[in-house]
């Protein structure tokens, strides 16, 4: 299967993402990677992952959910809404049922953006992220605050005429104030087509113990996540139009069965009007 990443000189970027791991502190991304059963991590986030799942062991339950939430509001996009074209910000370490693939194998078309900018994702990224011959996948190296330049960058790839799902699951906790996180989101958003939607998840300050886990993860070294208030996470569909069920569990959101776990984290769909 042909690689549609993008056609930047593969040498310089190799050397440039090598400078920038740091092998040696946590990173969330690789921490989830470990949650998940995957071998992209290092001792320190294995560390960190044992610690947090000493004190919150349904963490795992909550990462394998979270990747499940993907998969169905992908689906959901591309079978039912008809999206052709998504941007998935903070994309994480490659595992199974990424986006490009869930919607790929609904529409082989369907054209895929992601952005991270963890040196160890971009590398994998490069190797893993490859696309249909009908379709598109590549990725930016951009920091999620900066939405001009995500914006920019995407309108290479993407055409803005047409609706765009954006996908931010488990992300915007890397933003502590809730004023800011709700201001990326909007700036992001306002740049989209009308019927384009946003889909997000993220962990939330919904039990003692997830708070304590989340600070002892905060306390590591590695990339703070704040946990928001299930309010603030609402906050993030302002303006929106929210998708049945709504604003739900994550588990809840258009479940595949009547399996019922619980995991301290929100998810919904939007679309823009």
């Amino acid at each position: 299967m042909p690689d549609r990443s993008s056609n930047r000189d593969t040498g310089a970027v190799t050397d440039d993402l090598a400078s920038r791991l740091n092998v040696e502190v946590p990173h969330s991304a690789r921490v989830w990677n470990y949650w998940l059963g995957g071998k992209d991590n290092f001792a320190p986030d294995r560390a960190v992952g044992d610690q947090v799942k000493a004190v919150f062991p349904e963490i795992v339950d909550a990462a394998r959910q979270t990747r499940a939430f993907l998969g169905r509001a992908v689906t959901f996009l591309a079978a039912e809404q008809g999206v052709r074209q998504f941007l998935d910000v903070g994309t994480g370490l490659p595992t199974v049922d990424n986006t490009h693939e869930v919607a790929q194998r609904v529409a082989p078309t369907a054209k895929i953006v992601y952005v991270d900018n963890d040196p160890l994702v971009l590398s994998h990224a490069r190797a893993l992220l490859t696309s249909t011959d009908e379709g598109v996948t590549t990725y930016i190296d951009k920091d999620l605050k900066d939405a001009r330049a995500v914006i920019a960058e995407a309108r290479r790839t993407l055409d803005f005429s047409q609706p765009i799902a954006l996908m931010m699951l488990g992300v915007m906790g890397h933003v502590e104030s809730p004023a800011e996180a709700r201001d990326v989101v909007r700036g992001l958003v306002a740049e989209l087509p009308s019927g384009s939607f946003l889909a997000m998840s993220d962990g939330t300050a919904t039990s003692e113990r997830v708070i304590e886990s989340h600070r002892q993860y905060n306390e590591s070294g590695a990339v703070p996540y704040h946990l928001r208030s299930v309010e603030d996470f609402t906050a993030f569909f302002d303006g929106l139009a929210l998708v049945e069920p709504g604003i739900v569990p994550i588990p809840e959101w258009r479940p595949a069965d009547d399996t019922k776990i619980v995991v301290d984290g929100y998810a919904g769909v939007a679309r823009k009007p």
